[in-house]
Order: C-alpha cells, then sequence, then structure tokens
C-alpha cells in the first residue's frame, strides 16, 4: 500500500501560483523578484501522510493476508474477530506538535472504534492473525461517522509507528477504505512547528504597483492537552513523574522529598515510601504530603506484609489481623486513591527451598490471598502494584514464573531497575538497558510484560542511576536517554526516581546531584511536558 502525499502537493502548488503572480507583477513594474527554493519553500504548517503498510487480521483465517485489499475491517462476526493495522512513518527532521488520524468508513459505523500503539514495527502487509504483534494500551476513541482520532500524545517526532484499530461491537464489521483504495485512503495529519518565512518584497518605483497578498498558511497552534488519571491512576495521556529521597539516611522523608523537588524543579506527584509488618500507615505525615493543595501527590506504598512471618503463612490466612487492620486504618482516615506493591523486589526474597514458606509460588499465593482478602473488606482505593527487580540472574530462573499472582489481582506491572554511569562496571548503561534486562532465554523484561501482561500500565517504581562512592562519573548521558524512550514505549505510564548517596550497602551514589553535568541533564528531563498530568485521587 503506497503512500500518497497528494495533500501536501497541493499545498505546495497553491503557494507556488501565489508566489508566480507576485512575480509576475512585480516584474512587469521593471523589478524582478524570484519566490523561495529548497527548504524554505516545502515548509508547511501540515504534513498529510498515508500509511506505508496497511492490512487486516481474521481471527477464523490465522493463515491468511489481507495486505492487497481495498479495505480495511474490524469487529466481530460469528465469533470472527477482525483488527486492521496500520503503519506510518514521520520523516526525519519533523518538530512534531500534534498528529491526527483519519479514516473513511464504507457504510456505517457501528459501536467504538479504537486506537492501540503496536508494540513492535516489524510487519508488513502480509501479516496474519497467526502472526500478529501484541498491543499496547488503547491510546483514542471514536464512534459515529466521523472516524477520527487525537494522537497528539503518542506521535511526538519522527520515527515510525504502528497502530492497531478495532472495534467495540459483537455482531458487524466495520469497514474503511485502505490504501489500495481510489479515494479515502488513511491519512495522519502531522502538525508542525514549521512556518513559512515572510516574503520580502523590495521597494517598488514609480509608477507604484498593487501586489496582491500572498497567503501563506499559518502555523496552527498546539491543542491542550488535559492529561488526568482515570479510576485506575492510569494517565490519559504522559507520564507521572515521582520521586523517593533521603533513602538509607536519618533525614524524614517528606524533608528529603521537599529538598529534591527544590533541586529538580518539578513536584513529585507519586510519592514513594516503605512499610512492613505492623507499622500504622499511611502515616501523619504522608496523609500530610498528599493532601498539600499546592503540590498533589498520589502515595505509592510498599507493604512487606510477611515481615516476622513468611509468605506461606500469610497465604494461609494467619497474618489476616495484620491485613484487616490495614483495612480499618485506611477506612477511617485516608479516603484517596493510593498505589499498593506488595513485598517489592521479591526475587531477592525467595528461598527456593520446599517447605520454606518463601518459595515463589509462596509469593503468588501471599499476594493473591491479600488482594483478595482487601477487597472482600471493602478497600476500594488501592490501586495495586506488582514491582519485579527485572534482573538477568532471577530471570533465568525456573521458579521466576511462578511469582505471578495473575491478573485478576494485579493492576499494574511495576519494575525496579537502576543502570551504572561507570565505564565498564556492573550494568553501565542507558535507560532502556534496565528496561531491556533478560535471563538466558525469552524476551527483556519491558518486552515480557508487554505481550504476557498488555492490558497493564507499566510503572518504572524505582529506576536511578549510579556509580560507586569515591568514583564520581558523569550521569547526563543516561539521564538524557529518558525522555525518547518513553516516546517509543507508550505502555510506561510512571517513572519514580530513588534518591540517595549510598545505598543500602554503602558503596553505590544514585543520587542526582553527585556531579554538575548530571543534575542539569536531570533538571532537563524533569521539565517535560510529559510529565504534566493532573490527579484524580477521589
Amino acid at each position: 500500500m503506497r503512500p500518497d502525499n497528494a495533500g501536501e502537493m497541493k499545498l505546495r502548488s497553491q503557494l507556488g501560483k501565489s508566489m508566480s503572480v507576485l512575480a509576475a507583477v512585480v516584474t512587469g513594474a521593471g523589478i524582478a523578484i524570484s519566490a523561495p527554493t529548497g527548504a524554505a519553500a516545502a515548509a508547511t504548517a501540515e504534513l498529510k501522510l498515508a500509511a506505508s503498510e496497511d492490512t487486516y487480521t481474521s481471527s477464523s483465517r490465522k493463515s491468511a493476508s489481507f495486505g492487497d485489499e481495498d479495505k480495511l475491517a474490524i469487529g466481530t462476526l460469528a465469533k470472527d474477530v477482525k483488527v486492521s493495522y496500520l503503519k506510518f512513518v514521520v520523516p526525519a527532521g519533523t518538530s512534531v506538535t500534534g498528529a491526527r488520524l483519519k479514516l473513511t468508513p464504507i457504510g456505517d459505523v457501528t459501536g467504538k472504534v479504537s486506537v492501540s500503539r503496536v508494540l513492535s514495527n516489524a510487519w508488513t502487509e502480509k501479516l496474519t492473525s497467526a502472526a500478529a504483534p501484541a498491543l499496547g494500551l488503547t491510546v483514542a476513541s471514536a464512534s459515529g461517522t466521523d472516524v477520527s482520532f487525537d494522537l497528539g500524545a503518542e506521535i511526538t517526532g519522527p520515527g515510525t509507528y504502528s497502530l492497531a484499530v478495532k472495534s467495540s461491537s459483537t455482531s458487524v464489521v466495520t469497514r474503511f477504505r485502505s490504501s489500495e483504495s481510489a479515494a479515502g485512503a488513511p491519512v495522519l495529519t502531522v502538525a508542525t512547528t514549521k512556518a513559512e518565512p515572510p516574503v520580502v518584497v523590495p521597494p517598488v518605483v514609480v509608477p507604484p504597483v498593487v501586489v496582491p497578498p500572498v497567503v501563506v498558511p499559518t502555523k496552527p497552534t498546539q491543542p491542550s492537552k488535559d492529561c488526568q488519571t482515570d479510576a485506575m491512576l492510569v494517565p490519559s495521556c504522559g507520564v507521572l513523574w515521582g520521586g523517593a529521597a533521603g533513602g538509607f539516611t536519618d533525614t524524614p522523608r517528606d524533608e528529603a522529598l521537599k529538598t529534591w523537588e527544590n533541586t529538580t524543579g518539578r513536584t513529585a506527584t507519586v510519592f514513594h515510601q516503605y512499610h512492613k509488618g505492623d507499622e500504622p500507615f499511611p502515616t501523619k505525615m504522608e496523609i500530610a504530603m498528599t493532601r498539600d493543595a499546592a503540590k498533589p501527590r498520589v502515595l505509592l506504598l510498599n507493604w512487606k506484609i510477611a515481615y516476622g512471618s513468611t509468605w506461606a503463612k500469610v497465604a494461609k490466612g494467619e497474618q489476616d489481623k495484620r491485613i484487616d487492620a490495614f483495612v480499618a486504618r485506611v477506612k477511617a482516615t485516608y479516603p484517596e486513591k493510593f498505589f499498593l506493591v506488595l513485598n517489592h523486589e521479591p526475587e531477592n526474597d525467595v528461598i527456593a527451598k520446599a517447605g520454606s514458606g518463601w518459595e515463589a509460588k509462596d509469593f503468588a499465593a501471599m499476594y493473591r490471598h491479600t488482594i483478595l482478602r482487601l477487597r472482600s473488606k471493602g478497600l476500594t482505593n488501592a490501586i495495586n502494584v506488582m514491582a519485579y527487580m527485572g534482573n538477568e540472574k532471577w530471570m533465568s530462573q525456573s521458579w521466576w514464573k511462578d511469582l505471578y499472582p495473575g491478573d485478576d489481582v494485579v493492576d499494574w506491572m511495576g519494575l525496579d531497575s537502576y543502570v551504572s554511569a561507570e565505564k565498564g562496571y556492573y550494568h553501565e548503561g542507558l535507560f532502556a538497558d534496565l528496561l531491556d534486562r533478560k535471563g538466558k532465554t525469552g524476551p527483556g523484561f519491558y518486552e515480557w510484560t508487554t505481550t504476557k501482561h498488555a492490558s497493564k500500565p507499566l510503572m518504572v517504581a524505582e529506576w536511578g542511576v549510579y556509580h560507586r562512592i569515591g568514583k564520581p562519573a558523569d550521569k547526563a548521558p543516561a539521564y538524557a536517554s529518558v525522555r525518547p524512550e518513553l516516546s517509543k514505549r507508550p505502555q510506561i505510564k510512571a517513572i519514580v526516581h530513588f534518591d540517595t548517596e549510598h545505598d543500602d550497602e554503602g558503596d553505590r551514589d544514585i543520587s542526582i546531584t553527585s556531579t554538575k553535568t548530571g543534575l542539569a541533564a536531570f533538571k532537563k528531563l524533569a521539565t517535560d511536558p510529559i510529565f504534566n498530568v493532573k490527579l484524580n485521587l477521589k
């Protein structure tokens, strides 16, 4: 299916005609003028891009491909599920300020039509349902005859973007024109910041010549995006920004976080705290921090519920009194929504010995029992996060897969992972490296969670860049790599930085202030508007 830049060519043609008129009039007065050439002439306010690839799949015809057809199909009929796929390439050098996808229906549109990001660009028009790539979260939806989608939050710069289109209808198949159609092919309209340079007309000598105005397309303004969290605290667009500061020090966590916020220039929308056993929480300090009207925050509470016990005993109900006390406390003091992690980084606590009470299967049973009991007791404002270490050592263990407690009791997937800024040191790398670690076999962590648990948003619940104490190294490259990765990885909906000048073993500095260049890069990251997300905690 071939790209068609007819809209762009038409716009250039109209501008060329206007310039020709101007040149003819002024030349008639004895003054020569030529239109701008090269990049200046090509600058436009919009790019209209055709799909470089588009097709659809059929669940009942698993080996069939439909890339040559002049239609796209979505919806379900007689248990046959059809999904359409489109791929667009935004040219290098394009400064994107907005994007909208337009589809042309063939007949009526039934049900809600939705668009999801496809988590791989490695597909062609020969795609079949048997080899269909995994999908990310829904990014836009529409209904009625005007099937267009605002994708400004997803398409943010040059690159290849793969999209899947689906329908909620279970009894009707909706069809759209494909790129093979004579008219009405899918179009991605990309708004850019490139403005047409002004036409400079030299002074006209007597006799005066009336020069007709040149109509130059104006740059569209960037549509405002009201990114906000939904019932499960998932942002409608953008990414939640969070922090945990003062770890392994005596500084009160609220004071440490406020200092960190002042240093970075941005409020930590997610405030990460840690608790164990029967400790009473949320604490008065935590409640006060998340009720600061001037600096809205949401709690991310990690609870090692089996402290002083075992996972197996919790699963058997031996800590139900502890669970019920937590429910009663939250109901009495804290109606706001919050994130809850049960025993983050469980891989590090596994004792793979039968009867230990700390086997991977015991963790899964503990997690299920706790979440189901919280729900049975009427706790409705806890959004739970299953937070892994994502370390290749643990991912290679035969028991690693047994940790997962089930999609029905997990709201968010989580990852606690770090990289080193020291050349040649353990886990040296950039932000992508902490996301893509994998065991001896199988996919990397990000690929695993977005394929095996594609319906779950991902939180990088702890991240940072370290060097050994006394061996400072520039963290700026790693910090600078974060924003581009967020554009490529739509399933990441929150990142929470863990900041400390020394870790639990006292040999690694994970602070943002260890070098001037690193601090400058982190502060620049903190200013990015992708983190402008409004919290809805009620």
